[in-house]
């Protein structure tokens, strides 16, 4: 499988020419941690938070034993190990472990039922997981059955009961194995590490990254917009197992030499707030639902946010009343960008001293973007066309599915996003839509098929419909309108059953933000449900 990812890579990036991005042949992507003992970084602290401190040198001997613990667990070169891990010092020691000693980590989302884990290990063949102790019961007979897993370390406290396979504590496990670890002689353009896409469209597609893709992604975004320090705390709200939290809290700051604040369990404002004060962050990144909330919370003019130099959001539509309550707040202005999964962080972005409100950003040095039209041909300035993007972090595959990825990956290297954008003249790119009809709800992408059908199956509705609304600060919600069998008596009770239902039967960001009760869907004169009067409600 190596070669023939090898032989995918285009050989000639005018991305990697432009940034004077270069890395030899033999490459492990563990250097990003492990190179800064040899800078003198040993002594620095690399990771703060409520869950325990590590300086550089401790990291790098916890990861040196996590590398040494799974290959006493039978695993060879290329192998998976599936991380199901809240943002604690686990989560960068077993991932650099397994990259160091030429596994294959998952960052697999913490929110995962356990029938979508049974599909992520089945897909992977994982036969190793790692999982904290509040997540392993997870792992029970259905998310194992048919699975190659044969055991799994739980951190952070003990195993449950009710966890599956052979589960073992590494509390007790991994002081055995020696701290010293060997780097893997793998080749630049070999498998590092694996993400897994929300699965709104079907089945989630594993999507496939290299040995030499985060040092090109901080070399691209981090060195051109961040430009860190080893002075700088980054605190990353949004969690690792997202490629825009694994940036932030992890191949940004460390490449840097810099220190990296985790804040495990749910971020609360109140939680926020309190790491902010405690810890004095510099580099702040979250999205914009989170910055809604953080300005709107109680204690939020209470708080001391001083030790900020930079705010950063993605993945959503930036609105002026986010932006300026959050400058009102802290003196900051938000910087806006985006990126994808598939390009592992982000090549659109504004600059804290270039910047238009409402807008993805400029190009990132390192990566081309083009606006082209449904027949591939370039659109000029002001005309909307489909976002593609080319850069050397691009996922080469996703895995095992030939074609999805000849859908998304396109000849010469590049990403067709499916993300509509307007270009003007200064070159800042304006967010229009997806081409197929998906949206981001909370960061996230989200299909509103998927959600009406599950809706439907519900015994109590008669027939619904589920559609994206834009909300006045112009973020993206989902409205379900529904008609239910009998009448329902307390409506707010009704909405939070249903919402529920959604949330036990698919991932819980993707339940319908507002459901309304009517007693007709209304129809088109064909008899099907007209969807643009759904939009005038």
């Amino acid at each position: 499988m190596s070669q023939q990812i090898h032989d995918q890579v285009p050989a000639d990036c005018a991305g990697a020419r432009e940034i004077g991005f270069s890395v030899p042949q033999v490459y492990n992507a563990s250097r990003v941690l492990f190179d800064n003992v040899g800078k003198g970084h040993g002594d620095k602290l690399a990771l703060i938070g409520p869950a325990g401190t590590r300086t550089y040198a401790e990291l790098c001997a916890e990861a040196g034993r996590w590398g040494n613990g799974f290959a006493s667990l039978g695993l060879k070169r290329g192998d998976r190990v599936l991380l199901f891990l809240d943002d604690t010092p686990a989560y960068p020691a077993a991932f650099f472990g397994a990259v160091r000693a030429g596994f294959v980590p998952l960052l697999i989302n913490t929110l995962t039922p356990p029938d979508l884990l049974q599909f992520y290990l089945a897909d992977s063949g994982a036969t190793v997981a790692v999982a904290d102790a509040e997540f392993c019961a997870r792992f029970n007979a259905e998310a194992c059955k048919d699975t190659a897993l044969h055991t799994l370390v739980v951190v952070n406290g003990p195993a449950s009961d009710h966890a599956a396979p052979n589960a073992v504590s590494a509390a007790g496990w991994l002081p055995q194995f020696p701290t010293e670890l060997a780097e893997a002689d793998t080749h630049r353009n070999e498998m590092a590490f694996w993400m897994y896409s929300s699965g709104s469209t079907g089945r989630p597609k594993g999507i496939v990254h290299l040995q030499h893709d985060m040092a090109y992604s901080e070399a691209a975004f981090a060195q051109n917009v961040l430009k860190l320090t080893p002075d700088d705390i980054c605190f990353s709200v949004p969690k690792i197992f997202f490629a825009y939290g694994f940036g932030n809290a992890i191949t940004f700051p460390f490449s840097a030499g810099a220190t990296t604040l985790l804040l495990p369990g749910q971020p609360k404002p109140a939680a926020i707030f309190s790491a902010i004060e405690q810890y004095r962050p510099t580099v702040f990144f979250g999205l914009p639902t989170l910055y809604t909330s953080l300005t709107k919370a109680e204690g939020a003019n209470k708080t001391d946010f001083s030790s900020l130099r930079m705010a950063l959001s993605a993945a959503e539509v930036l609105s002026a009343e986010v932006f300026n309550g959050w400058k009102t707040l802290t003196g900051l202005e938000i910087v806006e960008g985006l990126g994808s999964t598939e390009v592992l962080h982000i090549y659109l972005s504004n600059r804290p001293e270039r910047k238009k409100l409402g807008a993805a950003g400029l190009r990132v040095p390192g990566y081309e973007v083009a606006l082209r039209d449904k027949g591939g041909r370039d659109v000029a300035d002001d005309e909307e066309g489909i976002l593609w993007v080319r850069g050397d972090s691009n996922t080469p595959l996703y895995w095992n599915r030939p074609d999805k990825s000849a859908e998304t990956i396109r000849e010469g290297g590049w990403i067709y996003t499916g993300d509509r954008f307007v270009r003007d003249g200064d070159g800042f790119h304006f967010f229009r839509g997806r081409a197929d009809d998906l949206i981001k709800i909370s960061g996230q992408w989200v299909y509103p098929l998927e959600v009406e059908l599950c809706l439907a199956d519900h015994p109590d509705i008669r027939e619904c419909a589920v559609f994206a609304a834009e909300l006045p600060d112009r973020r993206m919600t989902l409205k379900a309108v529904v008609v239910m069998n009998t009448r329902a008596a307390d409506q707010s009770e009704t909405t939070r059953r249903l919402q529920d239902y959604v949330k036990g039967k698919l991932l819980p960001y993707k339940y319908p933000r507002e459901v309304i009760f009517i007693d007709e869907l209304p129809k088109t004169g064909t008899g099907k449900i007209d969807r643009q009067a759904l939009l005038r409600m």
